[in-house]
């Protein structure tokens, strides 16, 4: 039978180190946190090859005293917890008291360090029988690693190359940088300096480690509720890139990789990304300490939520509601606001006055529910005409004005003097369509271009989630059912799943074994291809089955549902129809994605556009 033995406590140490010293970089990121947990203000870092030969970290921490240097390298001490109570509350980045001594078994290790009003430094080599020994050093520690694995070569053989190992310890620096924007951080590689960071406040640290192209493109975040708090960035959903490394989260200070977070990043990016694009996001949470776990991996980049469900709901509706805040494509927070004058029930009317308002809507009471009044079709636009012309249009069209009217007198009274005011809404006034297929409108700041099919079927889709949410599905019944052909299985489908089909505004009966007629679809629909519409709804119904098409499937359904709903790139539309769809636009959430996350509309500044024809040049 084998003989138990107790392991010799070298061995322990290597074993345990196993788990701490993956590569370069797990030794980097134990020592830095150790800097930062002593205090420091400034922290240098000094590599060589890549960290395998040396990694140097000074700081101007609190430093360590002579009698604790040797109980420093000895595992699991620790200054940092005390008991189980400590442990449940841990507010520290480093308490796990093994790092340095996991590092000693299996590099060459040399620890330096002053405490702030001592005579001198000390310096103790982690090596059998020494003893420390006086050094030259201002206030703070300086921990040398030398040759890693240079006693296990067989764990050296599978480090990566040179580059490679030193891309993660940089990788390691900056996201401890991120964290405290109040510290210096400085990082020299075989000599060369690779970047310093000063202290700043955490937006330019920010733009500092992740880039000015990373801020530009990305949503400022901030939420809070009872004991859970989450600030940052989130990349705008059409300028999110392929990259799969760009997310860096933050729990109460420590760098995570935590499935329950990651997965409230897929859901709320989930229909506003566009095919293998990914979030980038940089966020900080913050949660009381007895509420995480941080003690459930040895490398510390795991952590277990008390609650996972609140974290996962916290998470995934912050980053929600920020996307579907209306922004421009260039990060500034749309503004929009209950107050406008100039506007009647269903669109807009630029530049009339409310009181010019008040009495179009009280000469014609039933103006609200006829909506829309007769529509002036969309004309091309001569060369010399101005764009007021295009209002004008609309205004004769709201206030009933004769089609011989003062044309000049009208356009002077109802348009600003320059065109569109500083107050216009962000999307502006319609101009014309391009090619059936895109709305050209102006704003305050240049041109505006719109997708009109994308964006009708965000808003589509919007208000189909809404009302199917509130089980308020408005149906509209066919003069005359739409009948179509279908195999008997889709006919089995419908009849087994007519009240599902029911809730979701269709009623779709057979009317023999191989067809089928639609006899009303959803109100929001009304315009749409009530066969098409019915053959997408049966094909998820026959793939998916009606219980996961009402929870995880039903988000894609309505998806469907409202593309084949949406105006369809050729159609025609008016000057107040085209102008009626942008302030729909405008209070729609997520409105600047489709349902494939496509962008659906995009701005052109006045200053780009003279760039373009070299004004002023």
């Amino acid at each position: 039978m084998p003989t138990i033995a107790r392991l010799p406590d070298l061995l322990i140490s290597q074993i345990a180190a196993g788990e701490v010293v993956e590569r370069p970089a797990s030794v980097l990121k134990e020592l830095l946190e150790n800097s930062l947990d002593a205090g420091s203000k400034a922290i240098q870092v000094h590599l060589e090859e890549g960290g395998v030969k040396l990694i140097r970290v000074s700081d101007d921490g609190c430093g360590i005293a002579r009698d604790q240097l040797t109980l420093a390298l000895t595992r699991h001490a620790t200054s940092k917890i005390a008991s189980l109570a400590d442990l449940e509350h841990v507010g520290t980045l480093g308490f796990r008291g093994e790092a340095l001594a996991s590092v000693a078994s299996v590099a060459r290790l040399a620890l330096t360090s002053r405490e702030r009003g001592a005579a001198h430094a000390w310096k103790l080599k982690a090596e059998p029988g020494a003893a420390p020994e006086p050094a030259a050093l201002m206030a703070g520690t300086v921990v040398e690693m030398r040759d890693l694995y240079f006693n296990t070569p067989a764990r050296r053989k599978f480090l990566k190359a040179e580059g490679t190992e030193f891309a993660h310890c940089a990788d390691a620096v900056k996201r401890l940088a991120l964290t405290r924007p109040d510290v210096a951080f400085s990082l020299v590689h075989n000599g060369r300096s690779l970047f310093q960071l000063a202290p700043a406040d955490s937006t330019r640290r920010i733009a500092d480690v992740l880039g000015d192209d990373f801020l530009g493109a990305a949503r400022r975040l901030e939420a809070a509720a009872g004991p859970l708090a989450i600030a940052g960035f989130a990349i705008d959903p059409t300028r999110a890139g392929e990259a799969r490394d760009g997310q860096q989260i933050f729990v109460n200070g420590r760098f995570v990789r935590d499935k329950v977070i990651a997965h409230a990043l897929r859901e709320a990016y989930r229909d506003v990304l566009h095919g293998s694009r990914q979030p980038a996001v940089c966020l900080f949470i913050t949660i009381a300490p007895a509420l995480v776990d941080v003690n459930v991996h040895p490398a510390k980049t795991e952590v277990r939520f008390r609650d996972s469900r609140a974290m996962h709901q916290f998470v995934f509706h912050a980053i929600q509601r920020t996307l579907a805040e209306n922004r421009e494509n260039r990060g500034q927070t749309m503004v929009l606001t209950d107050e406008k004058p100039w506007s009647v029930p269903g669109f807009p009317v630029p530049g009339f006055p409310p009181a010019a308002v008040d009495a179009r809507k009280t000469a014609n009471s039933g103006f609200a529910a006829n909506y829309p009044p007769p529509l002036r079709q969309q004309g091309t636009l001569g060369v010399a005409e101005p764009a007021a012309a295009a209002y004008l249009a609309f205004a004769r069209a709201a206030q009933g004005v004769d089609e011989e009217a003062n044309t000049s007198a009208a356009a002077a009274q109802y348009m600003p003097a320059e065109g569109v005011d500083r107050d216009s809404p962000p999307l502006g006034y319609a101009l014309a369509q391009l090619h059936g297929i895109y709305i050209l409108a102006q704003n305050a700041r240049g041109l505006v271009l719109v997708d009109m099919h994308a964006a009708h079927e965000r808003i589509l889709y919007e208000r189909l989630k809404a009302a199917f949410d509130e089980r308020q599905v408005a149906t509209q019944n066919l003069l005359i059912p739409a009948v179509f052909a279908a195999d008997p299985l889709d006919v089995a489908a419908v009849e087994e799943h007519a009240e599902a089909l029911a809730d979701l505004g269709f009623a779709i009966a057979a009317l023999g074994p191989n067809q089928l007629g639609v006899r009303s679809v959803p109100a929001l629909l009304q315009s749409g291809d009530p066969a098409a519409l019915a053959r997408a709804l049966i094909a998820e119904l026959r793939e998916h089955g009606i219980t996961q098409l009402a929870t995880a499937r039903r988000n894609e359904l309505l998806a469907t549902m409202a593309c084949h709903g949406a105006v369809r790139a050729r159609r025609q539309l008016s000057i107040p129809e085209m102008n009626a769809l942008l302030r729909q636009m405008e209070e729609t959430e997520r409105a600047g994605q489709c349902n494939h996350g496509r962008p659906t509309w995009t701005e052109l500044p006045l200053a780009e556009l003279d760039r373009l024809f070299l004004r002023g040049e």
